[in-house]
C-alpha cells in the first residue's frame, strides 16, 4: 500500500499522468511546465523516485501508471477515516454535512444506493 501514499505534489503530477497516458517523458515535462510550474530537472526527480517506489514506469521513454487513481482513492479515504475520524464513517458524513453541504436529490440518492449495498 505504500504505493498508493500520495503527498499532494506527487498526487498532482500522477493525475496528470492518469489523464494523458501513455505519454512520452518529453512530452511529461512540457505538461508539467505548463501545469505545475515545474523544470525538467524537478519532473524528472520526480518521475524517477516515483517509479522506484512502483507508482510510475518509464519504459522507453513512455511513462505510464502501475497504480490506478481509484487505489490511491481507496488509500487516501481509508486513511483519512482512521486519522480524523477514528475510522467512523458516520463522524465524517456528520462533519462533511455540517459545513453547509447541501446535496442534490441525485447525490442523496446515490448515496443511499451505496449504503444499501455495502449492508447486504
Amino acid at each position: 500500500m505504500e504505493a498508493c501514499k500520495l503527498y499532494d505534489a506527487e498526487f498532482k503530477f500522477v493525475s496528470l499522468i492518469w489523464e494523458h497516458e501513455p505519454i512520452g517523458s518529453g512530452e511529461l515535462v512540457a505538461l508539467c511546465q505548463e501545469k505545475l510550474g515545474w523544470k525538467k530537472s524537478t519532473t524528472y526527480t520526480v518521475l524517477r523516485k516515483l517509479c522506484a517506489r512502483g507508482v510510475l514506469q518509464n519504459r522507453d521513454s513512455v511513462v505510464t501508471a502501475l497504480v490506478a487513481r481509484s487505489q490511491v482513492q481507496h488509500y487516501e479515504s481509508e486513511a483519512l477515516l482512521a486519522r480524523a475520524f477514528d475510522n467512523s464513517l458516520p463522524a465524517f458524513l456528520a462533519a462533511f454535512l455540517s459545513g453547509g453541504k447541501k446535496l442534490t436529490r441525485e447525490e442523496a440518492d446515490e448515496l443511499k444506493r451505496m449504503i444499501e449495498e455495502a449492508a447486504k
